[in-house]
């Protein structure tokens, strides 16, 4: 590609701070950095026409992790960690509504539930250690969590008692991205969209990036790619796929919240009257494994299913569309936010609560330099 003299010194020049990935972790990454550093110049490159990860694909849940989910981390990971993570993403999601408004990102507190299918002795479990998860997330909310409800929205192949959270949350994903965005812009941090990093090499005072269109040399790397990260030979971060459908407007519909179902491996919620759906990675892990941002016939078909049998089975609806995310995880749920070398960073592997976490992992990243 030929670039002329004023787009090479306007953009391509002097930079001291490039992030790869525009998403929620490289925009607060970068206005991290304009607030620490007024006069640096900041460049973020981002692969697609939009953040082509998650951050504009997720379905809006500010939610810490359901009752069922809770339970499992605290199988796998330590008392400690979990109670980390947990703090994470409630501090995440504060320093989210703090840096952009709940008016800008239409945060509502509505509450999150999750339903029991009818197999299994999952809800059983669930009020056994109940009173248990509370107490211990007690010293992060002062008050108990997790409580029982019954269904009042009339789902089908569920047992008719929810578990409910008070204290989870909804936003509008493409006004917050677009807020960010906005704010990244106003403090001059320069965007350039359609830039794929092929990768780079690094000497004692720079680092060289190769591009699909050009080279620049910055002062300091900084990785936030999060499910694209082992394209960048950054270990122990694997791409999952999250497949979405949303429905055509319904008139009245009446269910409000966000929903979890088989420990939150398939979500829902209402938004403008529709229902947005998504998961079943579980169905087929291995080919959910990918960078394609792609839907298959599998997933797509379960998801309507479940549709029609379990959350909509009286109310007639109509598919809209349809897309996938790339999601980065891992063994350990906890997000890798390191110092690779003398000049390269990385803040990745959100496991799946990019909205959550997203803010505090930028913020985070930037404060490594």
């Amino acid at each position: 590609m030929n670039l002329s003299y004023w787009e090479i010194k306007t953009w391509l020049t002097n930079v001291d701070y490039t992030i790869i990935g525009s998403g929620i972790v490289g925009l607060n990454c970068a206005l991290q950095l304009k607030k620490r550093f007024p006069k640096a110049k900041v460049l973020i490159l981002e692969k697609g026409m939009l953040p082509q990860g998650a951050s504009t694909k997720n379905a809006g849940f500010a939610c810490f992790g359901s009752l069922s989910e809770i339970i499992d981390d605290l199988k796998s990971h330590t008392k400690e960690d979990v109670f980390q993570l947990v703090e994470s993403r409630i501090n995440g999601l504060k320093l989210l509504r703090t840096t952009l408004g709940d008016n800008t990102i239409d945060y509502k507190q509505l509450g999150g539930y999750e339903l029991f299918t009818k197999k299994g002795h999952l809800l059983e479990l669930c009020k056994a250690q109940k009173q248990s998860v509370n107490n211990f997330l007690k010293p992060l909310f002062n008050e108990d969590v997790f409580s029982f409800k019954r269904d009042m929205y009339g789902f089908k192949n569920c047992k008719d008692t929810l578990s409910f959270n008070q204290f989870e949350g909804q936003i509008d994903t493409g006004k917050m991205m677009e807020a960010l965005l906005k704010n990244a812009l106003e403090h001059d941090v320069k965007i350039l969209n359609n830039v794929f990093v092929k990768g780079f090499s690094e000497d004692s005072n720079s680092v060289k990036i190769n591009t699909n269109v050009f080279e620049l040399s910055t002062s300091k790397l900084l990785i936030a790619t999060n499910g694209f990260a082992s394209t960048l030979n950054i270990e122990r971060v694997k791409p999952a796929r999250a497949q979405v459908l949303i429905t055509k407007p319904i008139k009245q519909l009446h269910i409000k919240g966000t929903f979890h179902l088989d420990q939150g491996y398939y979500y829902f919620r209402n938004i403008d009257n529709r229902i947005l759906f998504g998961g079943g990675r579980n169905l087929d892990f291995k080919t959910e494994q990918t960078t394609e941002l792609a839907q298959t016939e599998l997933i797509q078909n379960k998801l309507e299913e479940l549709l029609r049998t379990t959350i909509l089975p009286t109310t007639p609806f109509e598919i809209d569309c349809k897309w996938s995310g790339i999601m980065g995880v891992g063994q350990q749920k906890k997000p890798i936010v390191k110092q690779l070398s003398n000049h390269v960073f990385c803040g990745v592997r959100l496991g799946g609560m990019g909205v959550a976490i997203g803010s505090l992992v930028g913020k985070d990243l930037a404060n490594l330099i």
